[in-house]
């Protein structure tokens, strides 16, 4: 998907012969186009050239644009053409939002918004002492100061959000965006409860990795970290159905069973993003 959703930046071979739509007005067609998707709207462009020209009309790329993005223009250090780069730059570079607390951008196929939030906007158990947690600056990392789990025996974090920040009608999944140091001591192999849902219901628990043994030691039903394209790591925490933007969305991952020593992790921050079609 997302080479064909680059390619848009370029010239596509349109298709020769006659298209229903040729006969309708530009504008109309752009307005039509509207109610499908960003990724429909690209596809579109290679059917006809008069396709291609209702496709890459301010009108229609607005509509994909979330209703404050004249404000988050400011952020970006050049002039944009169209709106419809302006959507492709919302998708390819986050910008920070709520005073550097939150990272935003649009996923690229569909248009919905994604956040990830910054581990100082939740708690961590022990997250003010320096001799458990330092807060450090990583130049990859999207914050300014990121989490370092540097010593601590009870491993407990919680926080949340609300999902006026997200799209409405939509399902999102949860990650803990984070990097490993030495395997993790005391952690890293070991089944971490994870939940995810809405305050005030009860909250469905799963188990992730944030290494995972090898071999016949690894348990099926613990959920295994993936590597990420800009060199993180991250690790699902659950889903949940954000329905009309009114709600609080809670999250906690924790290890607090064992007595164990544990060190080793570096938390970036917890992203929200829609969860996968299957």
């Amino acid at each position: 998907m997302e080479a064909t959703m680059g390619q848009s930046h370029g010239r596509e071979s349109i298709i020769s012969g006659p298209s229903p739509f040729d006969t309708l007005p530009v504008d109309c067609i752009s307005s039509i186009i509207s109610f499908t998707s960003p990724r429909d709207a690209c596809n579109a462009a290679s059917v006809s050239k008069t396709l291609e020209s209702a496709a890459k009309s301010d009108s229609l790329w607005e509509k994909f644009l979330p209703s404050e993005y004249t404000s988050l223009i400011p952020q970006y250090s050049r002039v944009f053409s169209s709106k419809k780069e302006l959507y492709f730059a919302l998708c390819d570079e986050p910008l920070l939002i709520e005073d550097g607390k939150k990272s935003f951008w649009l996923d690229k196929a569909s248009g919905k918004r994604c956040i990830m939030i910054s581990p100082k906007e939740v708690s961590i158990t022990w997250g003010s002492s320096p001799e458990h947690w330092q807060w450090i600056s990583v130049p990859e990392s999207r914050f300014e100061k990121i989490a370092e789990l540097v010593d601590v025996c009870w491993f407990e974090i919680r926080g949340g959000m609300h999902t006026r920040y997200l799209s409405p009608g939509t399902r999102y999944s949860v990650y803990i965006v984070f990097k490993t140091k030495n395997g993790c001591p005391g952690l890293g192999d070991l089944p971490v409860d994870a939940g995810v849902g809405l305050v005030g219901q009860e909250s469905p628990q799963k188990l992730i990795y944030f290494v995972g043994p090898r071999g016949r030691d690894q348990r099926r039903d613990v959920t295994r970290p993936e590597a990420r394209d800009d060199g993180w790591m991250e690790a699902e925490l659950g889903q949940f159905y954000n329905d009309s933007c009114c709600d609080d969305i809670s999250l906690s991952v924790g290890k607090t069973n064992t007595p164990d020593w544990k060190s080793g992790l570096i938390i970036q921050g917890f992203e929200f993003r829609p969860a996968k079609t299957r």
